[in-house]
Parts: C-alpha cells; structure tokens; sequence
C-alpha cells in the first residue's frame, strides 16, 4: 500500500491535476482502419476504426505519444486507454477475446511513460489511473420504452466484464482504478463488487475512484439519482475519490460538486468537459475559458483532484494545472483514521 499513502500525501499538500480527453486527441491523428488493425486483426471480419481502445495494441506509439503530453503540461495522473474496455463495450467490435490484451498493453503503456517523467522529475511522482467506462448497457434501466421491465444485463454480467477489466489494468501496473463517467449506479455497484472479489483472490490492492456524470440540469444522474443519493450508495466502499466528470462544462458542475463537498468522507475530484458541444459535436471552449470556470471551484476549496473530459486537450491542462498552483486543496477529515482501519485497507464486500 506503498503508493496509496503516497497518493494521499500529495493530496493533502496540493490539488492534483488529472489529464484531458484521450478521445478528442486521438481525432487530431486522423486515423483510418488500417491504424486500428495489425497482424493478429488483419483479417478481422468487422469494422475496427473508432474502438480507440484497441489502439493500445495496433498504435501503441501515438498512445504514449497523448499520455506524454498530459505530463508535460503538468498531469499529475494520467488515465489509461481503457474507457470501454469491457467485454461487454467490445462485443460491438466482436473483440471479446482481447479484452484482458487491451487492458494490460495499455496500463502498461501508461506506467512506463509515468515513471519516465517520474524518474526526471522525483520530486513530482506520476500516476496512473486506470479508466473503467460505464459499459454500453444499463442495470437498472429498460432500452426499451415499451418493455420497462427489461433488462439488457445482468449484474453477474456486469461485475465478471468489470474483473476481467479489473484484472487486466492491475497486472499492467495501475496505481489507481477510476470508475469513471457512470450513468447507472447499479453498474457501479456491480464494478466494485467485482473489483473487492478481485483484491481479495490477488491481495493486489490499490486505490479506488469514482465519478459520476450529472446529465441535465435536473441535478441527476441517468438512473435517477441526486449527487448525494450517489454519494451514499457508494460509500460502503472506502474509496479514494468521489467526483464528478462529462456532460456538462464547469460552471453547470459547481452546485453538485458543493454537495459533495458538504457530503463526502473521500476526496473530491471534478473533471468537466470544456464547455458544451456546438451543432458540429465540437468543443469550443478555450483553455483560458475553462481555466477561469475551474478557478470558481478552488476559490470555494471545493476539489482535491482537477483535470478535463470531453474536448480538453494538453493545452487546458496547462491553463488549469497554472491556476490550480495558487489555491490549497479541500479539507477533509482522514477517513481512514476516523474509521481506525491501518494502511493496509480491509476492503469488505458488498
């Protein structure tokens, strides 16, 4: 648990800068099919452009290449390559069989760029956190209007996709695992069962995060609950972070990332995209734009953790990353001494 209390320590000192959108950096590459196979995919039968994932094994140079900007601009935690590398994501590529692949190449792709600039500058450790997306499909929501009793998965389902990902991410050599953008919170339940059973047959522990995704200004997430009702229903976990990430652009964030602020045993992260599309799906927030929005939440104390989603890029990571050097990070009561639980964190079921 060595890098855990490392972890730790560097958020009670300062605000950690979390990196930007790997999705939005991938799109300035220009990629065609070919840039998403290799030998062992040549003559794969379904279309593979788009599964940015599976680029962590096909174009593992332009990975290190996004995961190198980040740090540069002042990241202190990258994200893996991982969001929907879930067997269940990648069974609409028929790719299934590559998951633990996917996960463990690109892990590994992370680690070894973060203890490069590791190496270089010991005075400000990286880290990595490796990304586990929400998967495509809902537990607690019918996809269909006419059937609500449907379900599309099953929370068995859903926990043996997550410790396959889960497995796949800690054998890489991940610091942390960030269940991020979740919609449903059933299916996060399902992730942290899944990664509590895991801990338990490895004895490989390492810090888990969560963040969620307020859709509209309703102040919910998808499966209906408020920030605080999320809050609660994931705090049975002792969790690294809560937070809050995608949707919208940092000033809509600012109320709800108060309530947990007010609420929350954990550190406290936020992640907003730079600003809201326009009609064309771009964004056109400027880093300066974003930074000035950010900056509302570290006047208020509100955050521990600070980076970017959808359309951020290197360049609003250093603009947030410069502003958040002036303001002290959140304070919270150490959860693990108030819950007199050692370094070695028992992680109990669910």
């Amino acid at each position: 648990m060595t890098e855990r209390v490392k972890i730790e320590d560097i958020l009670r000192e300062r605000i950690v800068i979390l990196d930007g959108a790997m999705g939005t950096m991938i799109q300035r590459y220009k990629l065609t099919e070919q840039d998403f196979r290799n030998e062992q995919l040549k003559d794969h039968p379904h279309p593979l452009k788009g599964n940015n994932d599976l680029l962590s094994i096909t174009r593992p140079d332009i990975i290190k290449e996004i995961h190198k900007q980040y740090f540069e601009a002042g990241a202190d935690m990258i994200e893996t390559n991982t969001f929907g590398s879930t067997a269940v994501a990648q069974a609409d590529y028929h790719l299934e069989h590559l998951v633990y692949e996917i996960n463990f190449q690109a892990a590994k792709i992370a680690k070894e760029v973060a203890e490069e600039f590791t190496s270089n500058e010991p005075q400000k450790p990286r880290f990595v956190a490796g990304s586990m997306g929400p998967t495509t499909k809902l537990a607690s929501m019918s996809p269909n209007v006419n059937n609500p009793g449907f379900r599309a998965i099953t929370f068995d389902q859903l926990a043996e996709a997550f410790k396959e990902q889960a497995r796949g991410l800690l054998d890489g050599g991940v610091d942390a695992l960030l269940l991020e953008t979740i919609t449903d919170t059933l299916n996060v339940k399902a992730a942290l069962f899944a990664i509590q059973e895991l801990f338990d047959e490895t004895g490989k522990q390492v810090p888990i995060m969560v963040s969620g995704t307020i859709t509209d200004a309703s102040g919910r997430i998808l499966s209906g609950q408020t920030a605080e009702a999320f809050l609660i229903s994931v705090s049975h976990v002792p969790l690294l972070s809560i937070g809050l990430n995608c949707a919208m652009g940092a000033s809509a964030l600012r109320p709800y990332l108060q309530v947990l602020n007010e609420k929350a045993p954990f550190f406290v992260s936020a992640y907003p995209n730079a600003g809201l599309p326009n009609e064309f799906g771009q964004y056109d927030q400027t880093p300066e734009e974003m930074a000035r929005e950010v900056e509302e939440y570290l006047k208020e104390g509100l955050v521990n953790i600070v980076g970017g989603c959808c359309g951020s890029t290197p360049e609003h990571i250093r603009a947030i990353a410069a502003i958040a050097k002036k303001y002290e990070p959140r304070k919270i009561e150490h959860y693990w001494e108030s819950k007199k639980l050692d370094t070695e964190v028992n992680y109990h079921r669910i």
